[in-house]
């Protein structure tokens, strides 16, 4: 069978679900900005189970699946199923959660950037308790578990499609057909070269992690 995906890479939304594939031992996890949308929407209807709510497990980093999730599919068929992720470049990340904030349903709320350059966004989401517009999550935190080490068995960069979209057409013995569609204008997201550096200082761990997916 053939799948067309219909992917926008420059203005993708959160991931919607956590996809299970039975059969093939292999879990999708949601994580959120990095294009999973698009990716879960074609493969729902191919999984053996959707977890679309509530959103902490729609949503569920490697600890709490680890702690929740795992167990229970233990019980359910004596399966450990290996887990897939998807990671993006954290500027690139980063840019994706601010053009996101920028709508204009969101103007006049607490998580709204409209009145905020880019600039600033990062450097809010570089302090210890950013405000709740830079207040985003990490992507680092979300693929670790408790001990430090990585909770995912393929973790592959959003950058290279080519190899997320290979590996699950190997995997789950299906063809994807990419397509790209509704691209949105590019806004300038350009970090001044002092605010990269410091997020790459204060938030090293998001680049290390970023480095780790398969290229």
């Amino acid at each position: 069978m053939v799948y067309v995906l219909k992917i926008n890479h420059r203005n993708a939304k959160i991931g919607d679900e956590m996809l299970v594939f039975w059969k093939e031992n292999l879990v999708l996890l949601a994580v959120p900005k990095t294009g999973s949308t698009a990716l879960q929407g074609t493969l729902a209807p191919r999984a053996s189970m959707v977890l679309r709510d509530p959103p902490h497990l729609k949503h569920a980093p490697c600890y709490r699946y680890k702690r929740f999730l795992k167990p229970f599919f233990v019980q359910a068929g004596g399966q450990k199923p290996e887990l897939m992720a998807i990671v993006r470049n954290p500027i690139d990340w980063l840019g994706s959660w601010y053009r996101y904030r920028t709508r204009k349903d969101l103007i006049g709320h607490e998580n709204s950037t409209h009145l905020v350059s880019f600039d600033d966004f990062v450097l809010e989401y570089c302090k210890g308790q950013p405000a709740p517009f830079a207040d985003v999550g990490s992507q680092n935190k979300f693929l670790r578990i408790n001990d430090g080490e990585i909770g995912v068995d393929h973790l592959f960069q959003y950058e290279q499609w080519d190899k997320v979209i290979e590996y699950i057409e190997n995997r789950l013995e299906m063809k994807i057909i990419l397509k790209q569609k509704n691209m949105s204008p590019k806004m300038d997201l350009q970090l001044s070269l002092h605010v990269e550096e410091k997020l790459r200082a204060k938030r090293a761990a998001e680049f290390a992690v970023w480095e780790l997916g398969r290229r």
